[in-house]
Parts: C-alpha cells; sequence; structure tokens
C-alpha cells in the first residue's frame, strides 16, 4: 500500500485529531500571556517568599540556609497567634457587615430602580476606586476622631463622645470604605441576572417576598455572593492601612506585625513565614469558598 492510499485510510478521524490539536494549541497560546503574568508575579515570588523563611539572621545579616527555626520560632509565639485571630477575625467581621449592607443596595439596585439609574448607580460605587484609599482612610480619622463630626452631631442630642478611633470599629470602618463598594457591584450583578419569570413563579406559587428571597434569589445569586464575600475578606485580611490608622494597631494584625518583625533586627526571614502564613491562608480560603460557589445542588 502506497502513501496516498495510508493517508487516505485514515478518513475523517485524522482530520478530526489534527483539528483537536490545532485547537489546543490555539488555547494555549491565549493562555500564555496569564501564564507568564502568573509566574513572574506571583509563583516565582511566593517560592522565593517560602525559601527566605528558611533564611538565618547573624548580626543583623541574613544568610541563606534551609533551617525551619523561623517557622518553630514564630509558630510558638502567642503574640503571632494573637494577632492571627485577631486579623482572621476583623476580616470575617468586615465580610459579614459588607454582605449584610450590600445585599439590600443589590436588591433594590436589581429590582426597584431603571436599567438607566443602575448603570449610574454602578458609574457611582465605581467612583471611589478612583481616589486614593490612604486619602479616604484619613477622612475617617477626622469623622471618627473624638472631636470629629459624628461625637460633634451626637452632642447635640445629649450623647457621646464615643471612642470609635483606634479601636476594632474603625478598623471595620475603613475596610468596608474599601470593600463595600465592590462587594455591591459584584452582588447587583448576579442579581439582576436571575431570570424574572422563576421570581414571578414563585410568588404564584404563594411564596412571600422574604421567602422567595431565601428560596429563590438568596440561591440563584450564590455565586455572586460568595465571590463579593471572597473578595471582601482577601482585601480585610491583607490590609494594612485600616487597622494601622484607623484600628490604632494595637493589637497589631498580621500586616501590621510584617513590619514590626522587620524592624526588630532585620529579621526578614521571620516576616516571611507571617506572610506565606497569610498567603496560604487565603488560597486556602479561596478554594474553599469557590468550591461552594460552583458546587451543584445534589
Amino acid at each position: 500500500m502506497n502513501d496516498s492510499a495510508v493517508e487516505n485510510s485514515k478518513g475523517p478521524q485524522g482530520n478530526a485529531v489534527s483539528a483537536a490539536e490545532k485547537t489546543n494549541l490555539f488555547a494555549l497560546i491565549w493562555r500564555l500571556p496569564m501564564l507568564v503574568w502568573q509566574s513572574i508575579f506571583f509563583a516565582i515570588p511566593l517560592l522565593f517568599l517560602v525559601y527566605l523563611s528558611f533564611w538565618l539572621v547573624r548580626n543583623y545579616r541574613m544568610e541563606p540556609g534551609f533551617d525551619p527555626v523561623n517557622w518553630i520560632k514564630m509558630f510558638s509565639k502567642d503574640y503571632f497567634w494573637d494577632a492571627y485571630v485577631y486579623t482572621f477575625g476583623l476580616a470575617f467581621l468586615s465580610t459579614v457587615v459588607a454582605s449584610l449592607i450590600a445585599f439590600p443596595c443589590a436588591y433594590a439596585l436589581s429590582f426597584k430602580v431603571s436599567e438607566t439609574a443602575r448603570r449610574w448607580a454602578i458609574f457611582f460605587l465605581i467612583i471611589p476606586f478612583f481616589t486614593s484609599y490612604l486619602v479616604r482612610v484619613y477622612s475617617w480619622q477626622i469623622i471618627i476622631a473624638e472631636n470629629g463630626v459624628i461625637n460633634a452631631m451626637l452632642s447635640y442630642v445629649g450623647l457621646g463622645p464615643f471612642i470609635m478611633l483606634n479601636t476594632a470599629f474603625g478598623s471595620i470602618v475603613g475596610y468596608l470604605t474599601l470593600t463595600l463598594p465592590l462587594v455591591v457591584i459584584l452582588q447587583t450583578f448576579s442579581i439582576a441576572s436571575i431570570d424574572r419569570n422563576l421570581i414571578e413563579a414563585a410568588h404564584n406559587l404563594g411564596c412571600g417576598r422574604l421567602r422567595t428571597v431565601f428560596t429563590v434569589i438568596v440561591p440563584l445569586a450564590k455565586i455572586g455572593l460568595i465571590i463579593g464575600a471572597l473578595f471582601c475578606f482577601i482585601l480585610s485580611f491583607g490590609d494594612f492601612v485600616s487597622p494601622y490608622y484607623l484600628g490604632g494597631s494595637k493589637p497589631p494584625t498580621l500586616s501590621i506585625l510584617i513590619i514590626d518583625t522587620t524592624k526588630s533586627g532585620q529579621q526578614w526571614p521571620k516576616a516571611a513565614v507571617v506572610a506565606v502564613t497569610m498567603i496560604v491562608t487565603l488560597l486556602v480560603v479561596a478554594f474553599t469558598s469557590v468550591g461552594l460557589a460552583y458546587r451543584k445542588r445534589t
């Protein structure tokens, strides 16, 4: 059998294999920029950070090595775990508060206003990201200080002054300043995409408004709600500005602990331990949240 006969014997199956190979190659080419970006700006720095956590500091100078002493020392310190629990708790609390505040706003933007009004609302929610986050946090110092705007207003009705600055409350206010607009936007996109016929069907079956929210809207908007909460947690967990300028930095969060550690005898390897712990925590939370968001009902 000659070569042409062999090629003809392959038939459409050979063409299908060739087309599949071309499709895979085309998909790989389009994924390549993202893979390069992730490698340069995430994977490689993360690997170096892990490696740095095993270095040693002698006479205020770092020496390359592979000694787990930094991990043992940091994980054996009560102040590290106090900072970890405090940071996780603040981030979790801000996530719950932001999600609860954002949901009525997103619901109203999705069902109670016109398409034009919704677009303008989303535009105004995006505007705060055009300004410096640090400037917005500084403005909150004036508002929630003991002699600030809120206490001055409360004094007219005989209340206060309340101590809000340099407290956990101040940190939460800063976290909400950073994350709340984003959570509202993500929830709005998710809720607005719900098929209205399903909501009308629920009403026709006798569901009240509140029951419809929990049995129809929340399950259908689950992905947007969870992803919004995830972004809020990630931004809050790693934030340095709010707990430092509004929370008073005492007790310290993990981000503040990193700064304090680097100032203590150039202990960059110990600071790397804290940073890697934060990243691992965020990866666990992220993968868990995405798994819950896209898990199908059984």
